[in-house]
């Protein structure tokens, strides 16, 4: 708040003792310096807010408002898992629509995507195990054990088993099932700001 509108606030005779030179200007003047760097702020406030304006060391906080910081969350006292500021800006960014998906495959898939910053994970249900699921994890995402665990153990359903095999243990990939001609009804997945992922056709919703 500029001096002269701090002093129109002020009782008439105040105002006149608030001359050039006055103690009280001097306060005024104190006074204005003392609050320009809040106003600042108050200037700018939505970009505290938003995902890719927030300062680094208030992204993490957002996670919290996206249902998003068991991923970065210390277990126990322990230290957090570290999470390059740019990841958990996406993270952010994506919470409304990782929120919705929540408990799926494409849900699972895209918060992995993500929170690592690699593609290529693979999801499987094996018919001979029930509400269980394979999660394969692409060569370049393999020293990301701790934030994979993370991601799985808080997209998964709560009545879902979960395993999760490295490059080395994952065995032959999965058969492409997708008849030849047949569109992938899988929606494109991108990491990053750029590429937002696209959502899942209509009749994929989950119940």
């Amino acid at each position: 708040m500029r001096r002269t509108a701090i002093e129109r606030l002020l009782p008439a005779a105040y105002q006149r003792a608030a001359g050039p030179g006055s103690v009280l200007g001097a306060l005024l003047d104190v006074m204005e310096t003392l609050h320009a760097p809040d106003e600042a702020v108050l200037a700018d406030v939505d970009a505290l807010f938003a995902p890719y304006r927030a300062p680094d060391g208030f992204v993490a906080y957002l996670t919290r408002w996206v249902a998003m910081d068991h991923v970065v969350a210390a277990p126990g006292g322990g230290a957090p898992v570290p999470l390059p500021p740019g990841r958990l800006r996406n993270l952010v960014a994506h919470g409304a629509l990782l929120a919705r998906w929540r408990g799926t495959p494409y849900g699972m898939r895209t918060a992995l995507e993500l929170a690592t910053g690699v593609t290529g994970f693979v999801l499987d249900e094996p018919a001979e195990r029930p509400f269980h699921v394979v999660v394969r994890v692409p060569p370049a995402a393999a020293d990301q054990l701790a934030v994979i665990t993370r991601v799985v153990e808080g997209e998964k359903p709560a009545a879902v088993t979960v395993e999760i095999t490295l490059p080395d243990d994952a065995g032959p990939p999965p058969v492409d099932s997708t008849p030849a001609g047949a569109v992938d009804p899988t929606p494109d997945r991108a990491v990053g700001r750029a590429r937002v992922p696209s959502l899942v056709p209509a009749a994929e919703e989950p119940s």
